[in-house]
């Protein structure tokens, strides 16, 4: 088994003001890593997900990016709302949600569907 079943990379990139691709990190990103690690942690999922900090993933672009693996589902675009969704569909059920996909086929995932999360016994 490995260590993580699933791994989520938020991209925090900063880059100088004006720059033409942006960074992450003035579209939010800290707080959605922020929100992402804490809900993880609300729901019992820490030793099973990790969200983890990423440099730049060179998708700035695109807004918000982070990479989930080891599916390999990138998302753009990504905002605080987004977090509930993201972990339910993604994290939990490993559904891909399509909108907020990175809409450009070198981010494309391999499937719309992956294994549903597999959660060890709570301890008492």
């Amino acid at each position: 088994m490995a260590r993580f079943e699933r791994h989520v990379f938020v991209c925090t990139n900063e880059r100088p003001p004006g720059h033409p691709k942006g960074c992450c990190k003035e579209k939010g990103s800290p707080e959605i890593r922020d929100a992402l690690k804490a809900e993880v942690k609300r729901r019992g999922l820490a030793g099973v997900v990790r969200i983890n900090t990423s440099g730049c993933l060179d998708a700035c672009q695109f807004g918000v990016s982070m990479v989930v693996y080891p599916e390999g589902i990138w998302y753009g675009g990504v905002r605080a709302s987004d977090v509930t969704e993201i972990i339910e569909r993604t994290l939990l059920n490993g559904q891909v949600i399509e909108r907020l996909l990175i809409k450009d086929p070198r981010y494309a995932p391999a499937s719309r569907q992956y294994p549903i999360l597999v959660l060890p016994p709570r301890k008492e």
